[in-house]
């Protein structure tokens, strides 16, 4: 049915769709059936909707649609501005149902934003707090003495981040020229202030926003607990059914660990794990390797296009499939916190199937009308 509409009118309709997927964010929070402790869905019996799986479609065709238009450029501060909310505002109505898994994947269309101009300094200052989050919950569980007194390792770090600060700017003071001073001094103030706030923030949300599950998780992924009968079971079990399969796996439905039900989920946030047990090494592989080609051949689909609309949109899938790859495969062999998202195609769930193959068939659409320039 998709690819019976003309491609103007679906990058013409993309501010109403973005509308309507926002609108059911909203709904859902107030009609919605919780379900794992989120109220993501809609229920109509045993029928469900998770309007969050369309908001992603929504988010990426509003995108293309706003930095599409003509004298709209990423370097412009005002550009920013609205393209960030465009992402944040239903990543936020996501945020309140609460599922935090769906929230992270809106940070793919930051990479989007990358490929159409937006600095790397971004991207580099992104790292960076990321490196921080993890040193600062990191020390967090470890106390200092100073001078008879026990102080917090995360203020260790802030203290350590302020001699560095001090000792960069002697460095630029001696062997940088003065027409260059000023700029390298306020760009060392506002890296050192913002990563001090950073980490005062972090450890505010850590401890005053997190829920108790959430925070067991990120413990148990950093190493600092431990819980094989509780809220590390899923890894546990995940890893051990992955591990079980060895290099060319037991056979198809021959995974004793999935298929007698040990591994929670393994229909769909752990599907990976069964991928794993039953065909090894191996088939693990293959799939990963499938998707990447995947994800290549929608990159390069987008590259060929004349439409800036149609290579924006073609991004934003190929990110978005990046992300749940990334996030889902490193879930199930713990190098990812435990959050709720599905492996596109093979996790179960009707509204993600919907929603993924929505995003790719729209693209297909497009692209048929690739020598016919829609701006």
């Amino acid at each position: 049915m998709v690819l019976l509409f003309d491609g103007d009118f679906i990058k013409r309709s993309a501010p109403v769709i973005f509308g309507v997927t926002t609108l059911l964010l909203v709904l859902v929070l107030i009609f919605g059936k919780e379900v794992n402790g989120a109220k993501a869905w809609f229920g109509f019996g045993s029928f469900g909707i998770q309007p969050s799986e369309f908001a992603k479609l929504g988010t990426a065709l509003m995108l293309a649609y706003y930095l599409s238009q003509i004298n709209i450029k990423i370097e412009q501060t005002s550009t920013k501005v609205k393209a960030t909310a465009i992402i944040a505002f239903p990543a936020l109505l996501i945020l309140m149902q609460p599922d935090t898994g769906t929230v992270l994947v809106f940070t793919a269309f930051i990479l989007v934003l990358y490929r159409e101009g937006l600095s790397g300094n971004i991207l580099l200052l992104g790292l960076l707090a990321m490196v921080l989050a993890v040193f600062s919950l990191l020390l967090k569980a470890t106390t200092v003495d100073v001078f008879g007194s026990p102080i917090g390792g995360q203020y260790i770090l802030m203290i350590v981040i302020v001699l560095l600060s001090v000792l960069a700017f002697i460095t630029i003071q001696r062997f940088v020229l003065p027409r260059y001073r000023k700029r390298n001094y306020m760009l060392l103030i506002g890296t050192a202030l913002g990563s001090l706030l950073f980490i005062g923030t972090l450890d505010q949300v850590f401890e005053n926003v997190l829920e108790p599950h959430q925070k067991i998780r990120i413990n148990i992924l950093l190493g600092l607990a431990e819980d094989p009968q509780g809220a590390g079971y899923n890894v546990k079990q995940s890893k051990t059914a992955i591990g079980s399969g060895g290099f060319s796996g037991k056979g198809y439905l021959d995974g004793t660990l999935t298929k007698y039900k040990y591994v929670p989920m393994q229909s769909t946030d752990f599907i990976f794990c069964t991928i794993g047990e039953e065909w090894g090494f191996i088939g693990s592989s293959v799939v990963i390797m499938i998707f990447l080609a995947l994800m290549l051949r929608i990159v390069f689909i987008a590259e060929r296009q004349r439409s800036t609309f149609t290579r924006i949109y073609g991004y934003s899938v190929a990110c978005i499939l990046f992300l749940h790859l990334l996030i889902n495969v490193g879930m199930t062999i713990g190098l990812a916190p435990v959050i709720g998202i599905p492996l596109p195609f093979f996790s179960y769930g009707g509204s993600s199937l919907w929603g993924f193959t929505l995003l790719l068939f729209i693209l297909l659409k497009l692209d048929t009308e690739r020598l016919v320039v829609l701006r």
